[in-house]
């Protein structure tokens, strides 16, 4: 039997890994994951049961359990989730991204490396460490183009400076030192289980409870969106298939503006939700985001041609799945919209919103 570890398996898109790993095949996981805020272990409850499934409770930038957790589960792959990720958190507080993204990517790859190195010949030649990053570590794009895997870096946010920071430590420990690593950078993903201080679970939650949706700006800032279980599909795949020492970039071929977004989720309330339609009467411009990348887009070409990869969900297909999964599971949305991100909401968030 397989196992893979997993960082940040606690996390929106970690779970939805987890999840299809325990569902999908017969791979043991080990979910590391030091529960911060957004990290919810409810999100887990369909497979935390499943004997294959095992947590450790574990903070990446601790050396110690961090070679604890790989010498007492043996894992045959790392998937490496665990990252602070919300852009507006990383101005108002950067030094959290930088401890957790850069700091623990660090950490992490010196106890893989510890690992790796002890493995017997064949588990060593078998083994692969795949770091999960993001499309923001591009910076912005203009009106036309799209970001590939030879884009170069110019993060413009402290969230992607130290999501850039990780990438350079992981492609670096692959050429210093022969770690099998993968890279992969994503779009901005949406679906079931995300936290409510991002874009699309926000808008849905409050404009159920007739609050305001708050728009940076003209709304005209544009990002790719990609529905989460398309996106973990594709992470099994690159763990699986993907050549050593290669990047591949993830997104879903689905450009919107923020107030296309905010639109599309309003006409499927008013659907869905009649009371207090029409939602988008809702809609409030607010002040800008500083620095905030005007647009991300992903050119998908590499993953599609090299590893057989397309997203099964369209953007009208995904954001309806969401948008009925949030109605369907008002005791998720309580479980997190309480204690310390209530509290965080109330003072940082109540007039500002953005992907």
């Amino acid at each position: 039997m397989q196992t893979i570890l997993i960082t940040g398996g606690a996390g929106f898109i970690g779970s939805a890994v987890v999840r299809q790993f325990i569902n999908e095949t017969q791979c043991k996981v080990v979910n590391v994951d030091k529960l911060t805020y957004a990290g919810n272990l409810q999100s887990l409850a369909s497979v935390s049961d499943n004997p294959r499934y095992v947590f450790e409770q574990v903070d990446i930038c601790d050396a110690a359990e961090v070679a604890r957790v790989l010498r007492e589960h043996q894992p045959d792959a790392v998937m490496h989730l665990a990252a602070e990720s919300h852009v507006d958190r990383s101005i108002s507080g950067p030094a959290d991204f930088i401890q957790t993204n850069i700091v623990g990517t660090y950490t992490l790859l010196e106890a893989t490396r510890s690992y790796w190195s002890g493995l017997d010949a064949p588990r060593r030649a078998a083994f692969r460490f795949h770091h999960i990053s993001t499309d923001e570590v591009y910076g912005s794009l203009g009106e036309s183009g799209f970001f590939t895997e030879e884009t170069a870096y110019e993060p413009n946010s402290p969230y992607s400076a130290s999501k850039a920071s990780s990438d350079h430590l992981v492609r670096a420990w692959h050429h210093t030192y022969g770690m099998p690593v993968v890279t992969t950078n994503c779009s901005n993903n949406y679906g079931p289980y995300h936290f409510p201080e991002k874009l699309i679970p926000l808008v849905i939650l409050n404009a159920v409870n007739g609050k305001p949706l708050p728009i940076y700006g003209k709304g005209d800032n544009i990002r790719d969106w990609l529905y989460v279980d398309d996106h973990a599909r594709a992470l099994r795949l690159v763990l699986e298939k993907g050549k050593l020492g290669e990047t591949y970039n993830i997104g879903g071929w689905n450009e919107k503006t923020n107030l296309e977004v905010v639109q599309s989720i309003c006409a499927i309330l008013d659907e869905l939700h009649p009371q207090g339609a029409p939602h988008n009467k809702l809609i409030t411009y607010v002040q800008d985001r500083p620095g905030h990348d005007r647009r991300y887009a992903i050119d998908a070409s590499k993953i599609a041609k090299d590893l057989d990869w397309k997203p099964q969900e369209t953007f009208e297909t995904g954001l309806r799945k969401t948008v009925e999964w949030y109605l369907a599971n008002t005791g998720w949305v309580h479980g997190v919209t309480s204690g310390d991100y209530q509290h965080w909401v109330e003072k940082n968030y109540a007039n500002r919103s953005g992907a």
